[in-house]
């Protein structure tokens, strides 16, 4: 509680009571305080200070705080109280007598109740102005996320010009250990999967062309649909939400747990220790994991192919050879690495940004599928704009 004092030569010793003087002339209502206003004392004039801020029927009010020997922030207060009540009813007040510090601690009080909330504040924005307030608040977290994406995706190139060794940055058997967990375990799944996609393309596009007796050309269909877009897109959504999400949960329970702090601790970089052999492995195993999934869908589109159209495989190979060439496969090829950097960039910078709790955890393993989903299928359609642009 701060306190203040007024003292003089000729003022006495404060008897703890706190006094007021009233009088009324002209149209002006006179206050004069005296004596000690603190938080012992003030109750014993808060119901006078009532009783007058309930007065009306005249024009200025004039406080006296010469004789105030002791205040503080309760005395302020009760003051403070008495001038809004009578500035809002719009009648004039005057304050005299108070010294520098008085004014300043007056002052204060009177600022931080105002501050406060009034009882009908407004409700909330309508959903136009909510919408705009949405859009800006993506647009400064989509700039957020650029900047440590950036950050980690540059300190990742700078550790691979460290030297190699188990004593260094770079370690490669956490990279073959990587190597082995997003590449070689989701073999099953980007094989199951990206036969059933195959074999669906084949059955539609047959199904379409019979109508113009151009049947053979489901296998054109089929090769540069997978080679070009359907085989390196699958496989980089799958692993986004296979790998992409393990990579996040790994590295936000590390970071709930302090495991990172503790890195930081002992002298070592979190993102070479934790991001470099991850997004190392995802560059490696997502242009193996395409070329497998290409020969799975193709697999598919021959089955397919054979039950509705009665086309041989001999036959679908041969015709594959003619509609197909090494630009096409070299196509969907140059996109994996990219589409790589882009799931494990953005799994390691959700992974880093969970906070203590669970849910924080769950909302950016979510987040982080969500996006790097999002990012690939962006990127997929800029690659085929610029093929187009160059005719490649």
């Amino acid at each position: 509680m701060l306190t203040i004092g007024k003292r003089d030569a000729t003022a006495k010793e404060p008897n703890g009571q706190p006094r007021i003087a009233v009088g009324e002339e002209g149209g002006v209502l006179g206050c004069a305080f005296s004596g000690t206003w603190t938080t012992r004392t003030v109750a014993l004039v808060d119901a006078e200070m009532r009783r007058i801020e309930k007065r009306s029927g005249f024009k200025t009010l004039a406080l006296d705080l010469s004789q105030i020997e002791k205040m503080d922030t309760a005395g302020a207060w009760l003051i403070d109280r008495l001038v809004s009540a009578f500035e809002k009813k719009g009648v004039e007040v005057k304050l005299q007598g108070q010294s520098e510090i008085a004014s300043i601690l007056l002052g204060a009080v009177g600022d931080a109740v105002r501050r406060e909330p009034e009882s009908g504040a407004a409700g909330p924005p309508n959903i136009i102005i909510r919408g705009l307030e949405a859009v800006g608040r993506r647009v400064y977290e989509m700039r957020d996320d650029f900047l440590a994406s950036m950050n980690i995706l540059g300190a990742t190139i700078r550790g691979a010009q460290m030297k190699l060794g188990r004593g260094h940055a770079v370690n490669p058997a956490a990279i073959f250990n990587q190597i082995d967990r997003m590449g070689v375990g989701a073999i099953p799944v980007v094989v199951l999967m990206s036969a059933i996609v195959g074999a669906i393309v084949a059955q539609q596009g047959a199904y379409q062309l019979s109508y113009f007796g151009a049947d053979i050309f489901v296998v054109d269909l089929v090769g540069v649909l997978i080679l070009r877009e359907l085989g390196v897109l699958m496989t980089a959504i799958m692993i986004a939400g296979r790998s992409g999400s393990a990579i996040t949960a790994e590295i936000g329970s590390m970071k709930m747990r302090e495991e990172v702090d503790a890195l930081k601790v002992i002298g070592l970089n979190p993102i070479g220790v934790l991001v470099f052999p991850r997004l190392v492995a995802l560059v490696i195993a997502l242009p193996c994991l395409t070329i497998i999934a290409n020969f799975a869908a193709l697999g598919g589109g021959i089955v397919a192919a054979w039950l509705y159209s009665d086309i041989p495989p001999a036959a679908f190979i041969d015709r594959l050879r003619v509609a197909i060439d090494l630009s096409t496969i070299f196509a969907g090829l140059i996109k994996a690495p990219f589409m790589a950097m882009i799931i494990g960039t953005i799994a390691s910078v959700e992974g880093m940004k969970v906070g203590g709790s669970a849910e924080s955890l769950g909302q950016h393993v979510t987040a982080s599928v969500v996006k790097s989903i999002f990012v690939v299928i962006i990127l997929d359609g800029l690659f085929a704009m610029f093929y187009a642009a160059i005719e490649f």
